[in-house]
C-alpha cells in the first residue's frame, strides 16, 4: 500500500513530547481516512517507535527544529552477502519542514538527513499499526 502516510505536527518546535499524529490511508472499501492522535492517545506499545523517530529528528541539530513530518512506507536496501547481493527491506522515509531561530523554513529528507530512513522493524510495524495495515 504505497498510498498511505503519516503527518505528525509538533506546535512547539523541539518540544517532542506534544505533537499531534494524523494517518492517512484507504480503508478496505477504497475510501481515503483520516484518525487523529494527540501523544497522550499513542497506545503504551507504540512509543518506542516513535520514540525511534524523535531520535532521528534531534539528530537535525539545535539550527533547525521540526515542526511537521510526514513519514511513508517504502522499500531500502539492504546488504546482506560479501558477494554483494542484497535484499529489500520495509523502511519508513521521513520528510521533515523545519523552523531556524532566524525564521527560516525548509524541507529536509534522507538526502540531508540519512537517518530519516529508518529499517527500525518496531518503526515499519508501527506506520502499518496507524494506516490500518495489520488490522485489514
Amino acid at each position: 500500500m504505497n498510498n498511505a502516510e503519516i503527518q505528525i505536527q509538533f506546535p512547539q518546535p523541539g518540544q517532542w513530547d506534544e505533537f499531534t499524529l494524523t494517518p492517512i490511508y484507504q480503508d478496505a472499501d477504497g475510501y481515503t481516512r483520516t484518525d487523529r492522535y494527540t501523544a497522550d492517545e499513542i497506545p503504551a506499545e507504540q512509543t518506542p517507535a516513535m520514540a525511534a523517530v524523535v531520535s532521528a529528528l534531534v539528530g537535525m541539530g539545535e539550527d533547525w527544529q521540526a515542526v511537521q513530518v510526514w513519514a511513508r512506507m517504502g522499500k531500502d536496501v539492504l546488504t546482506l552477502a560479501e558477494d554483494g547481493a542484497y535484499t529489500m527491506i520495509d523502511a519508513v522515509s521521513l520528510t521533515v519542514e523545519a523552523v531556524n531561530p532566524q525564521g527560516g523554513r525548509r524541507v529536509f529528507t534522507s538526502r540531508d538527513y540519512p537517518e530519516f530512513i529508518v529499517t527500525d522493524p518496531a518503526a515499519v510495524d508501527f506506520f502499518k499499526y496507524f494506516t490500518k495495515q495489520n488490522h485489514e
